[in-house]
């Protein structure tokens, strides 16, 4: 008897296995509007998914043909998100900051409940601390982990003690690590010097020269001028993040002067050469004051970078949906944003194979919802400010899986 159960269930494991491998997608999304800046797709139409990629777009796809049906009515359907500006350099050391050390956040435990599948650390490792960063997260997180590389050979260790150190910013070093592990690596990072010498700028430029990649700048200093930065040093495709930063230390030279309450005219200027400006909210670099009269004057950023770490999480900032939710009450709209948070990172970062849908791309989405109703947003200042929509993450395909699923949408499997 038990001998004749055990062939009955052999039977209808090879049954069910060989009907679910005539249907020729994994996984069906259905019913959503989907939102896809490089192509040009603003409607509704069903996502077809097989190995992992991304295999169908269209408008009623039989659902009979999927293994598994995401009921996606009533939401949206995007490319999985990239946070341009994250630190997930996460490790045990206290003293290590943002390489190694433990104001890092493990990338998994905040990515895909925001729809995010890939995240740019930026800067917490530099050509000395690749290895460790590489080993420790980027190969064992189900995230998607890019590296921009720290013209700092220690990376962010410490402010003070490592990242004045002019000495230690070697181009050539860099960007030979950075070319040798160009799977990884998709640029670099100058960040926290707080001297007046253009030095650590130099260089990070000049290692993006080298690898031809993009380099990302982090002022900490009020003694260089912002202008002169856009217009003497930065490439056509360097990033400026903090873009919205007002310090009342008067740390950084902010966007919108303090006493006018005017729009510099220069930074869209700027803009339209070509230079990249990501939001980088974090836990001290996002103000309403600087915010609200830039996209006054039609100054909006290009991309949506977090500044994901321990300070920001738990603050102002929380995650990068609450960020997009922050911009789309004042007034930026739904589709611009998605694509500052898909399609134009995978372009700034030159990974053009994500942050999109095409038929044959990587299978990376987010279904998201907007909830309607009364929302309140704060600044970094405790400035706040009040919305009417919120976006929520519903579920989140890394890789042709499901890794987060919110309320149950992906429903059963069939057999």
């Amino acid at each position: 008897m038990l001998r004749k159960l055990f062939i009955l269930f052999i039977v209808i494991i090879f049954i069910s296995g060989s009907v679910q491998a005539q249907r020729p997608y994994r996984i069906l999304i259905k019913g959503g509007h989907v939102i896809d800046p490089k192509n040009n797709i603003n409607e509704k139409m069903d996502v077809a998914i097989q190995d992992g990629k991304i295999v169908r777009v269209a408008k009623s796809i039989d659902t009979s043909l999927a293994v598994q049906v995401v009921d996606a009515a009533g939401m949206y359907v995007t490319p999985g998100l990239i946070d341009l500006h994250a630190h997930v350099f996460y490790g045990f050391d206290p003293n290590s900051y943002l390489s190694g050390g433990t104001v890092a956040v493990l990338p998994d435990q905040s990515t895909f409940r925001a729809g995010v599948t890939t995240v740019v650390d930026a800067g917490g490792a530099g050509w000395r601390s690749f290895p460790t960063f590489k080993k420790n997260i980027i190969d064992v997180s189900k995230t998607r982990v890019l590296s921009l590389l720290n013209i700092v050979g220690e990376g962010m260790k410490g402010i003070e003690k490592y990242e004045q150190n002019v000495s230690d910013m070697d181009a050539k070093k860099t960007a030979e690590v950075a070319i040798a592990n160009k799977n990884d690596v998709v640029g670099f990072k100058v960040a926290h010097f707080t001297g007046s010498e253009w030095t650590p700028i130099i260089r990070g430029v000049e290692a993006g020269k080298l690898a031809n990649m993009p380099v990302m700048i982090d002022l900490n200093t009020i003694f260089i001028s912002i202008e002169e930065l856009f217009t003497k040093y930065l490439r056509p495709g360097d990033i400026y993040t903090h873009t919205f930063i007002q310090s009342s230390r008067g740390v950084v030279e902010p966007i919108v002067d303090l006493k006018t309450k005017k729009f510099k005219p220069f930074v869209l200027e700027a803009q339209r050469k070509g230079i990249i400006f990501d939001v980088g909210f974090g836990g001290g670099s996002f103000n309403f004051n600087q915010a609200l009269p830039a996209l006054k004057a039609g100054f909006y950023p290009n991309t949506m970078g977090t500044d994901l770490h321990q300070g920001s999480v738990n603050g102002a900032m929380k995650d990068q949906l609450n960020v997009l939710s922050i911009f789309m009450a004042m007034g930026m709209n739904f589709p611009d944003l998605i694509k500052a948070s898909t399609w134009t990172p995978a372009q700034v970062i030159k990974r053009e194979e994500l942050g999109n849908l095409s038929e044959g791309a990587l299978a990376d989405v987010a279904v998201l919802s907007i909830r309607d109703g009364k929302f309140g947003f704060r600044d970094v200042a405790s400035n706040s400010f009040e919305g009417k929509q919120k976006i929520d993450c519903e579920l989140t395909i890394r890789d042709g899986k499901i890794v987060y699923d919110l309320n149950a949408i992906s429903g059963l499997i069939n057999q």
